[in-house]
């Protein structure tokens, strides 16, 4: 904002309007809220007093002022981010398709009129506005007794016997729900009877504006005047009066409940006395009951409207005589007929099936009245049958017009043949079988006709408006909204028709049709959650529309009121034309109301006459104010066509819905909408009169769906996936075929990705149900069989891999399911447990190598701290000592073999040739060398199965590696077991000695001796879970003294050994890894970590680190195979131009072998590197041995500290 040039407020010269603003609307952030709500008061540049003065004491600077606008602007975004997390929160947190009734906030588009009839409809033609305001007040009447009708009446009745099975009722409930609705049937009577006075009214009105009475004085001139509007409303009433009775007719527990409650009645009457009632009051009721049937029950509701006496007694209104109005009623019948028959079953039919119900009601009015019929007019009504063979009122309500017409008009029905009766009905059946057969063609038709819908209804609401084409924009935005309502009519006549169709006829459905039927169902409802999620811009894009086209109406208008204007020739009727159009015109100029609406079409029936509008100009006008009628009322036209209410009564489909969604699991997540569907039954049953409640009906309708969900699914969906788990779980056992391709493979993780589905008032969890199945099923089961837990743990943890379920841990004990070889077990037979048992580095798991049993034994950390909880922690100490007395016999061997002439001689030949040719080679020890080392030992001899020295030597040191793994585990068991046990102390480091607060209490000595034992035990958990122990320290430092001990020299060569070493390994695990995939799996393995545990052990026992990385072993193989690998992928690239297949196959073959050696040394040398971290690989021995003195003499000064500062008083703690 900015004020051009100087201006003086109050006496006050501004002299830079800006910072005057500015400075202003900072204020309004900063002052308290009673100078706010007087600062808010202010317009524009209206300021008063106040803020002048608070300019004036409040001199705010420029700079300041940027500040508190960057601030405010910074509040308006954190302000802005927070709202749009509401939103975020609110879109998806709960379900796909929101329950549209429950929304927080809701947009109602529908303009609402605050004027009065008398308000809008002023213009200086005092007649016309009389003539148009009494059109006007009765056409609103009716809508407004058609709404209370759809809304109220119509419900009340269909669900009238709802809520209560056949088996559930007692004696005596049907007269007790009788007794409840009769209050219900006596509010029915009395709007009958109000529709009955308007019908009337309405036709009096019409009769005196097109007299044939010459002597009556004229209203206005008629003669090229048509009220198409009132008799469309009028027909609209007389529809409301044929649903009515069709209901009652179809309700066969209406009349049977009546027929009791009136024996009843008669039982009552013969002693009121036991039934405390009143005499006197007792007639009078029977009276009401006798009306209420004459009125209601006997069908003869729109009968009675029709044979009303129209004719005044007293002479006032002649109707039945008045050839005028005759006239002019069969020619707008014909008119609106012709209309109609146009459109109806085309894709662009909005109303017209409704209206042609309507036509057919003033049709039978219009013979009722004057008694002459128009034969030809009367077979064109029943030749419309061909083409809808029957059109469905309300919720499952059927309706036939052939019927209707030859029951209410017999004397024209006698001048019809039989054979074109039996045509019509044929035509029904023929209509079913075709339905039948093409409705799984019109189901692909209406996917791709709804699904290119909201493609362009998300592009063009996602598209900025352009300034220069926002007419054309508005014209498409326009023309989607509409054939997205109009593909919503289609789909919802389709669906309502076809299933009342077979229910009224009595017809077998087959499966196939209901699938189809279903997923028309889901569509509708994707149509309906299109409009919803994008509500936020058709709000927008509405107003602007309806703008546009009451502009277009406006414009059509002033043309034509224009040409009346310019004709000199005044009359009468001129002048009226010209008050129509003036009252159009102004009419217009406001919100798209209703009510604006009808008076605009009023004013037109006038305006129209005299051919003030060219043809040319008429149809677009028209056309225009149907869309500006369809525009306006879009939310609650759509939604009215997307209400699926009537699924209420064919709820037979759901179980077999159910069945096909299970079937086919990928469109799993189209149960949102048919769950918005069943929704849909809610309003309605609100109005329920005949319970207690109409909670009691809902509870029981949610009880129902909820007992089909369950049963055709969510059971279905436990069961399968618990017997998946169990197949998939024992696959060892064969049970059944199990091969996708014979038996056919359902993918039912699908259910489990949907959003909770919102039912009534609880959210349906596909996910959380099934987990809380399995979990009850495991559990229970566990409990049972409690050797079993290691199954059902296994199938937890599939459950939570191919389902993505969140399992609860059973939290059973486990002490004696699965502790598997006891510690002490293994203490004893530790020389056995190293050969026979394979250890893994990273899992801390040791797995047995091969077994006479379809299982592999597996050893890990839960087993050890099972054994030591069982046993004791003393027993981890033992163990170790076990374990180094085998280590002493090993390491002897291992001496032995070192020590042996042929193997030494080779090592210090090796050693001295390394010396030789280091510089050469990189300082990289050769692998031809190793290999050759390798190869060349098999020459001093092989044992019967085929294995050489170096081989029994690997072996060796596999099982040195597998002894300290064992020691690993059994120090990491410890820990896990003492953490277990230390759980439920509070805090470590502030333990409360219980022996003293005993002794504080005096209580006795055993409680004292208790106490004592228990900080005894607290202590040992605390050290033990604090320190640990270090095992391979001790082992290393118990040891490596005597290996690198001069007297044990030969021992100096074992890390000129670990290369072919190496190698050995490499092409054994391999052959291993390789039988894992043949069918005799004897020697098959996929892990032995022992060997590069017992390699690093040995190289930290003799110090030699540095001298085998001197080596760079590793790096010297990889570079050999990435050569090798590289020089045969270049033979492969020659050999492929030359085509020799053998040749490449070979090729093929030799790379892979390269590809897997190298990846099996890569593998060894994590393992070796991560070995290695356990025995401080990264300090030779002397800088140990540096670190050890240095804390030593800190511990001694420490010491000498501690004894310098104490006071004899003070005791000393050793």
């Amino acid at each position: 904002m900015q004020l051009k040039g100087c201006t003086s407020v109050s006496g006050v010269r501004i002299a830079d309007g800006e910072l005057f603003v500015r400075w202003f609307l900072t204020c309004l952030c900063e002052i308290q809220p009673p100078y706010f709500a007087s600062a808010c008061a202010l317009s524009r540049l209206q300021f008063t007093e106040q803020s002048i003065k608070l300019y004036k004491c409040y001199q705010f600077s420029e700079i300041h002022a940027e500040v508190q606008l960057k601030n405010y602007g910074k509040f308006l975004e954190e302000y802005t981010s927070q709202l749009k997390r509401i939103e975020d929160a609110l879109d998806d947190s709960v379900g796909d398709v929101w329950d549209f009734s429950l929304d927080p906030i809701a947009l109602k588009l529908l303009p609402y009129e605050q004027s009065s009839l008398l308000e809008l409809i002023k213009t200086e033609n005092k007649v016309l506005n009389k003539v148009i305001t009494v059109y006007a007040a009765l056409c609103c009447e009716i809508k407004k007794l058609k709404y209370e009708a759809e809304t109220k009446f119509y419900n009340g009745l269909l669900f009238y016997g709802e809520g209560a099975t056949d088996s559930s009722m007692v004696e005596g409930d049907c007269q007790i729900q009788m007794g409840r609705f009769v209050s219900f049937l006596q509010e029915l009577s009395c709007f009958v009877t109000r529709c009955y006075e308007v019908v009337v009214n309405v036709v009096h009105q019409l009769a005196l504006l097109y007299t044939s009475n010459k002597n009556a004085p004229k209203i206005i001139e008629t003669s090229g005047v048509h009220f198409q509007a009132m008799y469309e409303h009028l027909g609209e009433l007389l529809t409301v009066l044929i649903t009515l009775d069709e209901i009652i007719d179809n309700h066969a527990t209406l009349k049977d409940h009546w027929t009791m409650y009136k024996r009843l009645l008669k039982s009552v009457h013969h002693n009121p006395s036991k039934f405390g009632i009143q005499e006197d009051k007792l007639k009078p009721f029977e009276k009401l009951l006798l009306k209420l049937e004459c009125q209601l029950l006997d069908g003869m509701i729109f009968q009675a409207c029709i044979e009303q006496q129209f004719d005044s007694v007293n002479g006032g209104v002649s109707v039945s005589k008045n050839s005028t109005f005759a006239e002019e009623f069969a020619h707008v019948l014909r008119t609106a007929f012709a209309n109609v028959e146009v459109k109806l079953g085309e894709p662009s039919e909005i109303d017209q099936r409704d209206k042609y119900v309507g036509i057919c009601g003033l049709f039978v009015l219009h013979f009722q009245i004057f008694r002459t019929i128009d034969k030809k007019f009367y077979k064109s009504l029943l030749e419309v049958c061909k083409k809808v063979p029957a059109i469905t009122l309300t919720a499952n309500i059927i309706w036939f017009a052939d019927n209707f017409l030859i029951q209410k008009i017999p004397a024209a029905a006698k001048l019809l043949d039989k054979k074109s009766i039996h045509t019509v009905k044929m035509q029904r059946e023929n209509f079913l079988q075709q339905k039948a057969q093409s409705l799984a063609k019109d189901v692909q038709s209406y996917y791709v006709f709804v699904s290119s819908w909201m493609t362009k209804m998300e592009s063009i609401l996602s598209k900025e408006q352009r300034m220069d084409k926002v007419a054309e924009d508005l014209s498409n935005r326009c023309n989607v909204f509409i054939q997205g309502f109009l593909y919503a009519y289609s789909l919802s006549t389709t669906i309502k028709t076809t299933m009342n169709l077979y229910m009224s006829m009595q017809k077998p459905m087959t499966k196939t049709s209901v699938k189809a039927l279903c997923r028309l169902v889901e569509l509708l409802k994707a149509i309906e959650h299109m409009f919803y999620r994008r509500s936020m811009v058709v709000a927008d894009s509405v107003t602007h529309i309806t703008q546009h086209l009451q502009y277009q109406a406006l414009r059509s208008i002033s043309v034509a009121k224009k040409r009346v204007i310019s004709d000199k020739k005044y009359s009468e009727q001129r002048l009226d034309v010209l008050s129509a159009l003036v009252l159009a015109e102004n009419t217009l100029n406001g919100p798209s109301t209703k009510q604006r609406r009808l008076i605009v079409s009023l004013a037109l029936s006038v305006g129209t006459q005299m051919k003030t509008f060219k043809d040319e100009e008429l149809i677009p006008l028209q056309l225009v104010l149907k869309k500006l009628d369809l525009i306006s009322e879009l939310t609650e036209r759509v939604r009215a066509q997307c209400d699926c209410c009537f699924l209420y009564w064919h709820r037979a489909v759901f179980p077999i819905y159910l069945d096909d969604v299970y079937e086919n699991a990928v469109d799993s997540a189209r149960l949102h909408y048919m769950f918005s569907a069943l929704r849909d039954c809610v309003p309605a049953m609100m109005h329920a009169r005949h319970l207690e409640s109409y909670e009691v009906l809902l509870e029981c309708y949610d009880k129902e769906i909820m007992e089909v969900l369950n049963e055709h699914l969510l059971d279905k969906l436990c069961k399968e996936i618990e017997k998946d788990l169990r197949l998939s779980v024992h696959t060892h056992l064969k049970l059944d075929d199990r091969n996708p391709f014979k038996v056919g493979m359902k993918d039912l993780a699908h259910f489990f990705f949907l959003n909770p589905i919102r039912f009534f008032n609880r959210f349906i969890d596909i996910k959380a149900y099934v987990t809380h199945y399995l979990d009850k099923t495991f559990y229970n089961l566990t409990t049972v069989a409690l050797h079993d837990w290691a199954t059902y743990s296994e199938m937890r943890n599939l459950a939570t891999q191919r389902y993505g379920l969140s399992m609860t841990e059973a939290h059973l004990p486990s002490q004696t399911l699965e502790q598997g070889l006891d510690v002490l077990e293994i203490m004893r037979n530790i020389h056995v447990f190293v050969s026979r048992y394979l250890y893994n580095l990273n899992n801390q798991i040791f797995i047995e190598r091969t077994s006479n049993n379809k299982h592999l034994n597996t050893i890990n950390i839960r087993h050890i701290a099972n054994s030591i909880r069982t046993h004791g922690t003393g027993i981890m100490n033992t163990t170790v000592n076990f374990t180094y007395q085998f280590l002493r016999k090993k390491f002897y061997i291992f001496s032995q073999f070192m020590y042996d002439e042929h193997i030494k001689s080779r090592l210090i030949k090796d050693i001295r040739f390394f010396r030789e040719v280091k510089d050469q080679n990189d300082h990289k020890y050769p692998f031809e060398r190793a290999d050759k080392f390798n190869r060349g030992i098999r020459k001093l001899g092989i044992t019967p199965d085929g294995q050489s020295y170096l081989d029994q030597f690997r072996q060796l040191i596999s099982q040195i590696g597998n002894a300290m793994g064992y020691v690993r585990m059994i120090r990491s068991g410890g820990l896990h077991c003492c953490s277990s046990a230390i759980r439920f102390v509070p805090d470590l480091e502030d333990i409360v000695n219980f022996e003293e607060l005993v002794k504080e209490e005096g209580l006795s000595e055993e409680t004292q001796k208790a106490a004592r034992q228990l900080d005894s035990v607290l202590g040992d958990l605390t050290r033990n879970f604090a320190e640990g122990t270090e095992y391979f320290k001790m082992l290393v430092d118990v040891f490596a003294p005597e290996f690198r001990s001069p007297k044990n020299m030969h021992l100096r060569n074992f890390y000129i050994i670990v290369p072919p070493l190496t190698l050995n390994f490499v092409e054994h695990s391999i052959s291993c890894k390789e039988k894992l995939n043949k069918k005799n799996k004897s020697g098959a393995a996929f892990t032995d970590d022992g060997f590069a545990m017992g390699v690093a052990y040995i190289l930290k026992l003799l110090n030699q680190y540095q001298e085998f990385d001197s080596l760079h072993w590793f790096q010297s193989v990889r570079e050999k195979y990435v050569k090798e690998i590289r020089a045969v992928a270049k033979q492969q690239n020659v050999q492929s131009t030359n085509q020799d297949e053998k040749l490449l196959q070979t090729m093929n073959l030799t790379h892979k072998r390269l590809e897997v050696c190298l990846q099996e040394f890569e593998l060894l040398y994590f393992s070796l590197s991560s070995a290695r971290i356990f025995f401080r690989a990264d300090k030779t021995a002397a800088e140990e041995n540096q670190e050890k003195k240095e804390k030593e003499e800190e511990s001694v000064k420490a010491s000498n500290g501690d004894l310098s500062n104490s006071t004899p008083a003070d005791p000393v703690v050793k």
